[in-house]
């Protein structure tokens, strides 16, 4: 299905939404302050009957011109309506307040995202994450996730989690067939997908491969699980061309964490699997790629996702359509022996075997 054949608006339709999109900063942050004010709970508490700007005004302890200015904005985007000076919550508003979706990626938006994307153009130009000077001087995020703030290591897991997690329930009996008992977990991160492997089966054993501050933090999580005997640990810079990967394994999984890569580089990664396992070891791969999703609105926040990549987290990836990607699996040498789409959220989980180069 191709979304983008043709274009649907009316020259008005396109012109407005030129202007939503100019003024895109300022609605975001208007509609992110009206949720985080308290404004939009105590809308939604007048429920019917609406409610005035001076009770409002008292209740969020905020001054009249504050509150007025936030609603006057919330008017043009639909997040509140009024009637005879009363303000009650617009659908738009509903989301915003409530939806798991748009609050965990509003959340990203704004704490990691917003300040470093001023420098999109810069690191379109130079293929560098120039946007992560904002929080560090790593050469890429993920060597400074653990030392991020809190707020933001927070809001980046909340993102990250949101849209993998929700898949593993499905998909581990995918992998866990009965012949997948040493399973080497590559970009682990803080060990969720290890300690639900662990939890779905007793004779499982996970080995989380991953940068050292990522495994710290696993560590720590796969301790308050008691899982520390059924989980073991490899500190490894993936980038690093000269390590080979550990052998001895029935399968290696890689759950969102190929996106982090360049195509080069994801080629380079797969084919040190492939040197990894025997004859009979398979690679399972989850990710969400934006031309395999079933509703439109999916495809349109993994698109704008990419952008994180490129202006924050490494400069040179994204989160890829599956035409893109596959093209990477099969120059590693491996055969794509089952593709599942529409799991969960948004993902696609592909198993693979060796091919004879």
């Amino acid at each position: 299905m191709n979304l983008f054949s043709k274009d649907k608006m009316s020259a008005l339709e396109a012109k407005k939404t030129a202007q939503w999109i100019a003024f895109g900063p300022v609605i975001f942050q208007a509609a992110r302050v009206l949720r985080n004010t308290g404004i939009l709970k105590v809308v939604d508490e007048s429920k019917a009957s609406g409610i005035g700007i001076a009770e409002i005004a008292e209740k969020v302890n905020l001054s009249l011109y504050a509150v007025r200015v936030l609603l006057e904005s919330g008017l043009s985007l639909g997040v509140v309506l009024v009637n005879a000076k009363k303000y009650t919550l617009g659908k738009i508003g509903y989301f915003i307040l409530y939806d798991p979706l748009t609050k965990v990626n509003m959340d990203f938006v704004h704490d990691v995202n917003y300040k470093g994307l001023f420098y999109l153009d810069e690191s379109i130009r130079t293929g560098k994450p120039v946007g992560l000077k904002e929080f560090g001087g790593w050469n890429t995020i993920y060597e400074g996730l653990s030392e991020l703030p809190e707020h933001v290591r927070e809001s980046w897991f909340a993102f990250d989690h949101f849209f993998s997690d929700d898949a593993f329930p499905d998909v581990l009996p995918m992998v866990y067939n009965g012949r997948v008992k040493k399973i080497l977990d590559i970009g682990g991160n803080s060990g969720k997908w290890a300690i639900a492997s662990a939890n779905y089966s007793s004779e499982i054993h996970i080995t989380i491969m991953d940068l050292p501050g990522q495994l710290n933090m696993a560590k720590v999580k796969i301790n308050e699980n008691g899982l520390q005997d059924r989980v073991s640990f490899q500190p490894v810079n993936i980038l690093d061309e000269s390590l080979k990967f550990p052998k001895g394994f029935d399968a290696i999984w890689m759950s969102q964490f190929l996106d982090c890569f360049s195509e080069t580089e994801i080629v380079s990664i797969l084919k040190r699997c492939y040197e990894a396992l025997d004859e009979n070891g398979q690679v399972f791969i989850l990710e969400p790629f934006w031309d395999k999703q079933r509703y439109e609105i999916a495809v349109f926040c993994l698109q704008q996702t990419s952008l994180y990549f490129t202006a924050l987290a490494n400069g040179n990836s994204q989160l890829y359509s599956a035409e893109t990607f596959l093209k990477c699996i099969e120059e590693a040498g491996f055969i794509i022996v089952e593709q599942i789409d529409n799991i969960g959220l948004s993902q696609t989980l592909l198993k693979c075997k060796k091919g004879i180069f």
